[in-house]
């Protein structure tokens, strides 16, 4: 296939795998998974003799694959796929038809494996709502397609992984004992952000960071995923899950252990994973009378921007109007070990923000004795921030002089981007495809990562459970009632982005 609009990637070579994508017709696999795999092919990540192949009821394949042709021209316009193109691609596709509830629909995808370079290794990625993976894992096991005889089997699980700790720990069982546990790959696309990954670099491959790199140096760190868009076409799911669920029991508190974590003794998915679980355990447990003043949840009401009305959330298609469902959510973590002890974690998200974009910030303690307190311009905070979205990077904020006759102070920002052109940077579904047919799972949950995750967030779940009214904010501001509060004895406190 010609190569238009994408550059050479640089990874390991896959195999050729059969990709087998349950919910083949949804919109998961035309918004993300058809064109990381486009985007894959084209740059020598995906092995050209593999198979696409698609797991959906009432549909011909026909209509099938117009859809996902025109999920392309909507979705990923970049890619620029012609018609020849696309049919060149889509020779790739077969496609099998049945309920997933039915055995026969299991034997027929049986069936459709091809031996490829003499091995039948196959990728399943659940593209469906949560109810249906057991249902799966059991269909694949009772065929024995499960089996790894004539090549490997790995089954891809996307969130969310349970809504609470029991149906996590339920969910954990159930699939383990359908699968073995090195089968099973919990995806969390924000760890695929390059930059999120690029954590771990600029963390243990620059000796300058370490020695600041503790508790005797930073005061606090922020995480934070900002959007500006409200839930979409997502009421169905947000109402059940919120903010809490949605972004920082997953996404969130997997960055706060990649920043917090040790140096693994090698890199390797056991040993990173290892030392991402240990952060876990070291939170300290949340007690509920702390619990109002650790935490914020609000929810969007309307506002406007210089563009647009913007209504309230219970004003939402498919929300109800007495709703108390949270929008935006904030919790301050504390992790007792040696390194942390006494560093405030403030982990936060939000819809109908200002801007779109996740950072962490990094903030410094202030000097023990500082000679500029007493001018007109005090000095600010140092800071680190690692820009996850958009304009991956890194800044350093720090103090200098005004020019002039004088010794005023004024805050000096040092950026390096991560990449000067955005071709570069790889989306994340095409990073964490790429690790599973590679065989690599350091970017994907382990079973005790979820459980200690969702421990820990249980007795804010509860808490939060029998709330008759929430705090709300106007839509495209920073008004958010509690912030500042939960920043108490923080450094310059909440860092709104900008």
């Amino acid at each position: 296939m010609e190569n238009v609009a994408i550059k050479a990637c640089i990874g390991e070579p896959t195999e050729p795998t059969n990709i087998v994508i349950f919910g083949a017709g949804g919109d998961l696999t035309r918004r993300k998974l058809i064109p990381a795999l486009v985007k894959m092919l084209r740059c020598g990540l995906l092995h050209p003799k593999s198979k696409i192949i698609g797991v959906l009821k009432d549909r011909s394949k026909e209509i099938w694959l117009d859809s996902l042709h025109q999920g392309m021209l909507d979705f990923a316009p970049e890619i620029e796929m012609h018609e020849e193109q696309w049919q060149e691609f889509s020779a790739m596709f077969k496609m099998v038809s049945g309920d997933l509830q039915e055995e026969k629909t299991y034997t027929d995808l049986a069936a459709s494996l091809e031996s490829l370079d003499g091995h039948v290794n196959a990728m399943f990625y659940c593209a469906v709502p949560p109810r249906w993976y057991t249902t799966i894992a059991a269909g694949l096991h009772n065929v024995g397609l499960a089996n790894e005889n004539a090549g490997f089997r790995r089954v891809v699980i996307e969130k969310p992984f349970g809504m609470d700790l029991e149906s996590a720990r339920q969910l954990n069982q159930e699939l383990q004992e359908l699968l073995d546990e090195s089968q099973i790959y919990r995806i969390d696309h924000y760890l695929g952000k390059e930059s999120v990954q690029n954590l771990l670099v600029y963390r243990f491959a620059n000796s300058i960071l370490e020695p600041l790199w503790n508790r005797n140096f930073i005061d606090h760190i922020q995480i934070s995923a900002a959007e500006s868009n409200g839930i979409e076409y997502r009421a169905n799911y947000y109402e059940k899950s919120g903010a809490l669920r949605d972004m920082i029991q997953n996404h969130l508190m997997q960055v706060m252990t990649l920043v917090a974590m040790e140096p693994p003794v090698e890199f390797t998915a056991d040993a990173v994973r290892s030392e991402k679980i240990k952060v876990l355990r070291a939170v300290r447990p949340f007690k509920t009378e702390e619990i109002k003043q650790q935490t914020v949840a609000a929810q969007y009401g309307a506002g406007n921007t210089e563009d647009e009305t913007l209504k309230a959330y219970v004003s939402e298609d498919g929300v109800s109007p007495d709703s108390v469902t949270e929008t935006f959510s904030a919790v301050r973590f504390h992790i007792d070990n040696w390194r942390w002890q006494g560093v405030p974690f403030i982990l936060w998200t939000g819809k109908r923000l200002p801007q779109r974009v996740s950072e962490i910030v990094i903030r410094f303690r202030n000097p023990p004795f500082n000679l500029f307190d007493t001018h007109a311009n005090p000095p600010s905070a140092n800071s680190l921030v690692f820009r996850v979205h958009p304009d991956e990077g890194i800044e350093l904020r720090m103090n200098a002089k005004m020019p002039g006759l004088t010794t005023d102070i004024q805050r000096m920002v040092m950026r390096a981007p991560y990449s000067e052109n955005g071709e570069d940077v790889s989306d994340a579904y095409e990073v964490l495809l790429h690790d599973v047919l590679t065989g690599d799972a350091t970017l994907f949950s382990r079973a005790d990562e979820v459980e200690e995750s969702w421990s820990i967030l249980e007795p804010v779940l509860t808490a939060w459970k029998d709330r008759i009214s929430v705090e709300r904010y106007r839509s495209g501001t920073w008004d958010v009632p509690g912030m500042d509060t939960l920043f108490e004895g923080c450094v310059s406190g909440w860092h709104k982005p900008g």
